[in-house]
Order: structure tokens, then C-alpha cells, then sequence
């Protein structure tokens, strides 16, 4: 499978080396200001970009009728257009806020947890989010994934990263040296408290499952995420 990367970071770098472990040829290592030259030969694309680079390589790949997978977060108030062009290209266009395997079994077990709390108002949820100090976006993606996973199976209607309103989850996003990703969930009461936390030990699991994901969606059509992949 021949695999262009848009972006060519530390997550780029690290899912060029599990893409050729497994047989996987890279036809286009593309930096911020770098052309589009070589996209027309690939098989699908990985976009692990930038926020501002974001819907651009997407749109040029849908464009091109190449499948693309996106690990990029914080452009997330442009997702439906993708979408929209995607369908309308009869494309494959695939957005992970996290690719991890172990995360997304986290967002399945924040869901059943958010489904079972909303019965037991004593409890109010918040979150923190830990990150490394280059991560431009706060709170991340995969915060965010996880309160709107709580938002559509309890009564708090959207999150606040200060100041939240009583309807609101709290997110505390930090940011220190070398942490690849570390997400709590807590609900709260006057007498105990309940959590979830993952903590990803390294970059490895994203580019991992950004692989398997590029993998599944050669040769399909339609807009997808990490649980058509994972059947979840």
C-alpha cells in the first residue's frame, strides 16, 4: 500500500516506520508549506498536520479521490463540511480524535459510565486532560470526544474549560513536558468519588492505530471513525 503523510512531525515519523515494518511504501512526506506533489500515486492518506493545514489536505485528498485518515484535532467547527464533501465525491474520508486502541475501548466504557451515572444526580462529572507542551489545542480532541459522549447520555448540555455553569463539564487541560496523553473522567459526590483514567505510555499506540485504520479504508466509500474499524 502506497501512503501519503500529511505531516511529517514526531507522529508523522513514527507511523512511517510502523507503515514500512508492516509493507507499507510512503510516496509523499508532506511539511506545512510543502506541495501536493506525489499524492496522486498513493493508495490513502494520513493527515497528522496542524489545525490551520487541516482542511486543506483533506480537501485535497477527497478532491483527488484519495482515502484520507485524520488525527489532527482543533478543526473540528469545519468537520461537516468534510463530510459533506466526502459524500458529495463519493470519497472515504476517516477522523480519529485518537487512534489508540486502548482509547477507543476508553470511549466505550465512558459511555456505558455516563449512561449509568445520569441516574444519580448526586454526582457531578469533570475532566482533566494532561498533555505535552507542544500540543496546540486545548482541551484536545479526545476531550472533548469524551464529554460529548457524556453530553448525548446525561443531562449536561456542552463543557467549559473555566467557569463552568452547573450544565457544563469542567475541563481541566494541563500541559507539561513529555506527556503523550493522559484523560480522566470523575463524578464527584459529598461522600466518594468515582474515575477512569488513560494514560498513554507513548506516541506509538496513535500511529499504530492510524496504520490499521488506513489499512480498513482502502476500498470503501463513506465517513467513518475508529469504531467501524474497531466494531465497536
Amino acid at each position: 500500500m502506497r501512503i501519503a503523510l500529511l505531516g511529517y512531525g514526531k507522529m508523522g515519523q513514527i507511523i512511517e516506520r510502523i507503515a514500512v515494518e508492516r509493507g507499507h511504501e510512503i510516496v509523499l512526506r508532506k511539511k506545512s508549506r510543502d506541495s501536493f506533489d506525489g499524492l496522486s500515486n498513493a493508495d490513502v492518506a494520513i493527515d497528522f498536520s496542524v489545525p490551520d493545514a487541516a482542511v486543506g489536505n483533506i480537501s485535497a485528498c477527497l478532491e483527488n479521490a484519495i482515502p484520507v485518515i485524520s488525527g489532527t484535532t482543533g478543526w473540528l467547527d469545519n468537520f461537516h463540511k468534510m463530510a459533506e464533501l466526502c459524500e458529495n465525491k463519493n470519497g472515504a474520508f476517516l477522523y480519529g480524535s485518537n487512534f489508540s486502541l486502548g482509547v477507543n475501548l476508553f470511549f466505550n466504557l465512558n459511555e456505558y459510565l455516563a449512561k449509568m451515572m445520569s441516574k444519580f444526580p448526586e454526582y457531578k462529572v469533570r475532566m482533566e486532560e494532561i498533555h505535552h507542551t507542544k500540543k496546540l489545542d486545548a482541551p484536545s480532541g479526545t476531550a472533548i470526544s469524551l464529554a460529548r459522549d457524556i453530553i448525548d447520555n446525561s443531562d449536561y448540555s456542552s463543557w467549559a474549560l473555566d467557569n463552568a455553569k452547573p450544565d457544563e463539564i469542567l475541563i481541566d487541560a494541563k500541559r507539561l513536558e513529555d506527556v503523550p496523553g493522559t484523560h480522566t473522567v470523575l463524578y464527584d459526590s459529598e461522600v466518594d468519588r468515582i474515575e477512569i483514567t488513560h494514560i498513554a505510555h507513548s506516541r506509538e499506540g496513535f500511529a499504530f492505530g492510524a496504520v490499521i485504520a488506513a489499512e480498513w479504508i482502502v476500498g470503501k466509500t463513506g465517513v467513518f471513525s475508529m469504531k467501524d474499524v474497531l466494531a465497536l
